[in-house]
């Protein structure tokens, strides 16, 4: 493994080499190649959904990449190595993991929760932030779904939560509610804006209550729509029309017919 490893490493550095390398890699920076570092962690993901080892397996690689190319950028300009971000997330996962590595006690969880949240918020201390708020350190490179799971879960550690899913329900019925009286007395953009924000807000918060997970759930829902979507064209095509062709109504009827047939 190690072999292959230096194997990849060194492809990297031959790509990357101003004079002989491939033009495209040496152009690149981090702020270049950051979008399809995020576009690689969402296919590995896609993989993971349908069940596919085999596109799991290529796409895992995919994502390695992208970790040599940035090491490798960043050793370019002296900054740091990958044998560097190796030895950076061994010591973290050493640190955060007491429980594990050393002789560390949790009585649960929520417990074992707040001491992780314990030790990052130690670890960002050490590197001289002065952020000691419990929502001190999330990413805001996150996708927003993913952002506002981790502040609720933050503010939960300290208590700051419902008791169930069922306040939390009827929270999203008043958030629905107060959509509905904006639409219905012209609102503006910015307040449907602010107002949908809450929506989607809360119902993050149904699905951490729920345990499940929101970014999982809405690509589940979008293939859903997908596959029912091209069924819908596919009957189309077989009456020789196209879908645009049929009014609401019988798209309407041909949703509920693709539904019911299992789509």
């Amino acid at each position: 493994m190690t072999r292959h490893v230096e194997e990849l490493i060194a492809i990297m550095a031959r790509l990357r080499d101003p004079e002989n390398g491939c033009p495209w890699d040496v152009r690149q920076n981090f702020a270049t190649i950051a979008p399809y570092t995020i576009e690689e962690a969402y296919e590995v993901a896609d993989a993971i959904d349908r069940g596919d080892m085999h596109d799991l397996r290529d796409e895992l690689g995919d994502l390695l990449l992208q970790v040599v190319f940035h090491a490798s950028m960043a050793e370019e300009a002296g900054h740091f190595a990958f044998g560097d971000v190796v030895a950076s997330i061994c010591d973290k996962m050493l640190r955060r993991h007491p429980h594990v590595f050393a002789d560390a006690t949790h009585a649960n969880d929520a417990e074992r929760s707040r001491d992780w949240d314990r030790l990052k918020a130690d670890e960002r201390a050490a590197k001289g932030s002065a952020d000691d708020s419990a929502l001190a350190g999330i990413s805001r490179g996150l996708p927003e779904w993913q952002r506002a799971v981790k502040l609720q879960k933050r503010a939960a550690n300290v208590g700051f939560d419902w008791p169930d899913h069922r306040p939390v329900l009827d929270k999203l019925a008043e958030e629905l509610e107060e959509v509905r009286h904006e639409f219905e007395h012209g609102a503006d953009e910015e307040r449907l804006a602010d107002e949908i924000g809450d929506v989607l807000f809360v119902a993050a918060n149904l699905a951490r209550h729920a345990k499940v997970d929101v970014s999982r759930a809405l690509r589940g829902a979008n293939a859903k729509f997908e596959r029912r979507f091209r069924a819908m064209e596919a009957i189309a095509a077989s009456e020789g029309r196209d879908l645009s062709s049929y009014p609401l109504e019988e798209q309407e009827a041909l949703w509920t017919r693709v539904k019911r047939d299992g789509a």
